[in-house]
């Protein structure tokens, strides 16, 4: 604070003293006696107020402060005063954590933030993700998470070793993401062995069996230090999918909710990150979106009631266990709905449909962007671009550091030249990190 210094009354411009001017007696009583009880009020108040201040604040606790846990970035170091931590915790949940995010990201640097919008997958040439060219990912790039795979994953003790090492490598906690549903997509089968899919747990009749399933899933992931679980899959069949085989709770929107509803209420409620997929509906495809982009000829009506029924259902639902943490979108064409662009690279289904219609504000992940359903027509980079215009949060799909650096360059490009404004950017990070206050990867004060 800055000090104002008054110049003497009694002094002229030149600095000579002015002449003195005699009061009569009875104006100079008058003076002393104003100057005496403004001198008197001014005592008082201050004596009241050391006064109240002993007393009514005496047992007040001390100004907490607030750092922000386990990162290693200038923005890790900054704290919250005593105000803003009850400001914070006065706040609805959800709000409490998107206001943390906020705070949390106003001290990120644009490296980390463009970091924090990649989801990395280590190179598959090793039989482990921890790699010094994961760890440079993890430390140098900021990556918000890694995708980890059966390859990588061979036994208990190397598995937790090996999350635990890239966790602390990590400049913020990581997303450690498997598509672990069982049955014909496993990804932890060598370590815990098989187990039953959705389409087996379905097939049973009994909606305790698809509880079951997800309780023993999420416990092995958590063993292993796994905390997202990019399933359940909640797809609704209506053809012999050949990428959905044995994947889907059933053949109707009903039996999907019921028994994928199930699974998820599990997932989540044991603290496990939980990924509702493949948005907007993949179960009228023909074709592997790993080989070729599906088209899927649905009319409107269809698509809205049954391809969306299970998300309508989980979104409106006043249970936050049915809440998704998170919402896989693919490479998948609805003309019905975007004649041109595929689902995760389409505003229209993604800004529009999924956030504004079905009023999503949590994170929208990608599926593997080179997959072929999306490479054949757009590189990594650009595709990278379209989904975060598009409204998706996290991208999945650079493998390895060369590739990670790739799309983050291409981001700052498209900042520089306009493509891609700032506050998506401030946004989608805001939700990542949201995200991880909520499931505790952050801690809130």
């Amino acid at each position: 604070m800055s000090t104002i210094q008054a110049n003497t009354a009694n002094q002229t411009e030149e600095g000579q003293p002015q002449k003195q001017v005699k009061l009569p007696g009875r104006k100079r009583r008058r003076y002393w006696f104003v100057f005496l009880l403004l001198f008197l009020v001014l005592t008082s108040l201050i004596i009241l107020g050391s006064f109240a201040r002993s007393t009514l604040f005496a047992s007040k606790p001390p100004v907490a402060t607030f750092t922000w846990p386990l990162g290693k970035g200038p923005f890790a170091s900054q704290p919250l005063s005593a105000e803003q931590i009850n400001a914070l915790q006065h706040l609805p949940e959800n709000m409490q954590y998107k206001a943390l995010a906020q705070l949390y990201v106003s001290h990120m640097s644009l490296n980390e933030k463009l970091g924090q919008l990649i989801m990395a997958q280590a190179l598959t040439g090793y039989d482990t993700a921890n790699t010094a060219d994961t760890l440079y990912m993890l430390d140098q790039l900021h990556a918000n998470g890694i995708i980890m795979y059966a390859i990588q994953m061979n036994t208990l003790k190397q598995t937790k070793a090996d999350i635990q090492n890239m966790q602390l490598h990590a400049s913020t906690p990581l997303f450690i993401s498997a598509d672990e549903e069982g049955g014909f997509v496993e990804r932890i089968q060598k370590i815990f062995g098989h187990r039953p899919g959705a389409l087996e747990a379905y097939q049973t009749g009994n909606v305790n069996n698809a509880t079951k399933l997800g309780h023993s899933i999420t416990k092995d992931l958590q063993t292993l230090g796994i905390n997202t679980d990019l399933a359940p899959d909640v797809d609704v069949l209506q053809t012999s999918s050949p990428s959905l085989y044995s994947r889907t709770w059933g053949y109707t929107p009903e039996s999907v909710i019921k028994f994928g509803g199930a699974y998820l209420r599990a997932v989540q409620g044991d603290g496990e990150i939980a990924a509702l997929k493949h948005f907007p509906g993949l179960g009228a495809a023909k074709t592997d979106p790993h080989a070729s982009l599906p088209v899927i000829k649905s009319s409107k009506e269809q698509i809205y009631s049954v391809d969306l029924a299970p998300y309508r259902y989980f979104l409106s639902s006043s249970n936050p266990l049915d809440q998704p943490a998170m919402i896989m979108s693919t490479d998948l064409l609805m003309p019905a709905l975007d004649p041109v662009l595929p689902a995760e690279l389409s505003p229209t289904i993604i800004n529009d449909l999924l956030r504004k219609e079905l009023g999503y504000d949590g994170v929208v992940i990608t599926d593997a962007l080179y997959m072929d359903g999306i490479a054949k027509k757009w590189d990594l980079v650009t595709a990278s671009i379209m989904a975060l215009n598009a409204g998706c949060d996290i991208l999945l799909g650079a493998r390895g550091s060369y590739e990670m650096k790739m799309v983050i360059d291409g981001l700052k490009n498209a900042l520089n030249n306009g493509t891609v404004s700032l506050s998506r950017v401030n946004q989608a990070v805001t939700r990542i990190i949201a995200l991880k206050f909520r499931f505790g990867l952050l801690q809130a004060p």
